[in-house]
């Protein structure tokens, strides 16, 4: 069983998911042809489940990182088109820009960024539960 400032922790977390979630759609939503499994933008019971993406984050101890733990960062694009490179550069530079400047919002009481480590994003920092 998780502690309550665990899971408050990632609460604040899947919030942040779902705002930069929202603020993709509105920027790059008309982009591609969605998946053929995929519901249009506010027809699913959550965020997760329609729109051309789907955002997230997942806890890592970062063995073998030079950025150690944190939270790995996971912005899905839900398409069956060949995504262009430079759109994929595009929409991970604006995820990793809205991240930085919504951590301080969520988190105030933190010390945390984002950092590239090898090929994926992660938010690293005072992940401590005394904080909360």
């Amino acid at each position: 069983m998780k502690h309550h400032k665990q899971r408050e922790l990632e609460r604040q977390m899947s919030a942040l998911c779902i705002e930069l979630d929202h603020h993709l759609e509105d920027m790059f939503g008309e982009r591609y042809p969605l998946h053929p499994n995929r519901l249009p933008r506010g027809k699913a019971s959550s965020v997760f489940y329609d729109g051309l993406f789907s955002t997230g984050t997942k806890f890592t101890l970062g063995y073998g990182s030079e950025a150690g733990r944190g939270y790995l960062v996971d912005v899905v694009i839900s398409t069956l088109a060949k995504v262009a490179a430079s759109d994929r550069d595009e929409i991970e530079q604006e995820a990793v820009r809205f991240i930085e400047e919504a951590l301080p919002r969520y988190f105030p009481n933190r010390k945390l960024r984002v950092v590239k480590d090898g090929n994926v994003y992660k938010i690293v920092g005072d992940f401590s539960l005394g904080l909360l």
